[in-house]
């Protein structure tokens, strides 16, 4: 196998980061990165793990943690996973995944892309993994990974964003989102929901955007040592400095642009006028780039704008609300003027950068999304959606199946009954209780987690057995 700057030793790195320990300074609590220096070549032909047990009396596992998200989530669930009885092994892929763990076993990986997924099936054999763990099924540096994971017997466990949000997360095996194992099949979430109870109320905690925030930005402050430390490295999203320079352009115009658009909010309230909405999904979103046939929400603009001239009804408006952590690296508003001149419909689209999303639900004759989770919102209010992708809830009875021609005449209010249970469905057996980025979140995510992982079968997976 080839051997690229030694991905398996972890000499090299230890020696750079501490040549650059200033930077790794920035957070108190986190500390730097342990690898091991083990780089010895291993048989394919390496014999299945002898079945281990923990200390209280479950099987030992070793889990292999990929990326993650960007704060010590990772690190946390580690300290849970070893206190159990379990053994941990991290890969870290830029400098920022560096920075944000503190552990005895990680290897940093250096070498090329196409050489990852054999590179990984090695760790796999070395280290007799039986689980790995990863945010993001459709990120480059997970999809060989994931591809490859079930032929060596390997369980996958994938962390994303929750479905219902907030005060919930997403953790299922094999995939999220359009690789989700959920049926879909109206009928099974009916099934389902006959066995169980009402989703439980979420513990609730504070967790501000500027938490978030830091740590996005000390995450990528510490990938500053990339093309020293990973050169090879490229990051899965737009450059972190276009993403900052696009937030510093925008923020300070929120204040702004909220007294703007209350003022178009209590005009078109007091029109009288029907009106569709389409809130925007960011285009660096997997959900646009990996589960939807549109290149970026330029293409799902001109798509609606265009449907929405040609059937919507006369008197009707198109509020089209821009997502609330966009970048403002596309000029929306001028891409909307051109359109409203391309289409003829001059005054009668509306463009918000702010509002209250569930306030204009409650208004709105029908929401349009590509596959945002804001879908589940618009199905809580009984709001009838159309789907211009295929997400978990696109499912008859609760959205429209008919062409986005139709729906501007022939929407429907989704089934309630059917939206209770397949809400109930996926809190019980997808969703965790927690958050990814501050500490009351992370703890309350880590040991629900710590549960599942451990687990024989998924809630899902048992749930799957019975109906």
């Amino acid at each position: 196998m080839p051997n690229h700057h030694s991905p398996l030793s972890g000499g090299s790195e230890a020696r750079g980061l501490a040549s650059l320990q200033p930077l790794f300074k920035l957070s108190e609590d986190i500390g730097m990165m342990h690898p091991t220096t083990q780089d010895t070549p291993f048989s394919l032909l390496t014999p299945p793990p002898v079945a281990r047990r923990t200390p209280g009396g479950g099987q030992r596992r070793v889990f292999l943690l990929l990326q993650g998200v960007c704060s010590p989530f990772f690190l946390h669930l580690a300290h849970k996973l070893k206190q159990d009885g379990h053994e941990v092994i991290k890969v870290n892929f830029n400098s920022g995944d560096s920075f944000y763990w503190r552990h005895d076993k990680a290897y940093a990986y250096r070498g090329r892309s196409e050489d990852l997924g054999e590179w990984i099936a090695e760790l796999w054999r070395r280290h007799h993994v039986t689980d790995q763990v990863l945010f993001g099924d459709r990120r480059p540096v997970h999809r060989d990974a994931v591809l490859k994971a079930e032929y060596f017997g390997i369980r996958t466990h994938v962390f994303e964003e929750g479905y219902f949000r907030p005060f919930w997360v997403t953790l299922e095996r094999e995939g999220v989102n359009g690789h989700s194992l959920l049926p879909r099949d109206p009928d099974w979430f009916r099934e389902a929901g006959r066995q169980l109870d009402d989703a439980p109320t979420p513990q609730r905690f504070k967790a501000s955007f500027w938490e978030r925030a830091r740590h996005d930005m000390t995450y990528h402050l510490a990938g500053a040592a990339n093309p020293l430390l990973f050169p090879r490295y490229r990051p899965h999203s737009i450059n972190a400095a276009e993403e900052y320079c696009g937030y510093a352009t925008r923020l300070p115009l929120m204040r702004w642009y909220k007294r703007r658009d209350a003022g178009r909010i209590e005009q078109l309230m007091n029109s009288g006028a029907p009106f569709y909405l389409l809130p925007l999904q960011l285009n660096t979103d997997a959900q646009i780039r990996h589960h939807s046939r549109f290149s970026n929400m330029q293409e799902v603009i001109q798509r609606v704008m265009k449907s929405f001239a040609l059937n919507a009804p006369r008197g009707a408006r198109l509020v089209i609300k821009n997502h609330p952590l966009d970048m403002g690296l596309v000029d929306y508003p001028k891409l909307i003027r051109e359109l409203e001149r391309r289409y003829d419909v001059l005054g009668r689209i509306v463009y918000l950068e702010s509002g209250n999303l569930e306030k204009l639900l409650q208004h709105a004759k029908g929401m349009i999304t590509v596959n945002s989770t804001t879908g589940n919102v618009a199905l809580q209010y009984r709001c009838p959606t159309y789907c211009m992708g295929d997400p978990i809830f696109n499912l008859p009875g609760l959205t429209f199946q008919g062409s986005l021609h139709e729906f501007w005449t022939q929407g429907e209010k989704p089934d309630t009954t059917l939206f209770r249970s397949f809400r109930n469905t996926v809190i019980h057996t997808v969703q965790l209780n927690g958050g990814f980025y501050c500490k009351p979140g992370m703890q309350l995510a880590v040991t629900g987690a710590s549960k599942i992982l451990c687990a024989e079968r998924s809630p899902l997976e048992q749930m799957l057995s019975r109906c």
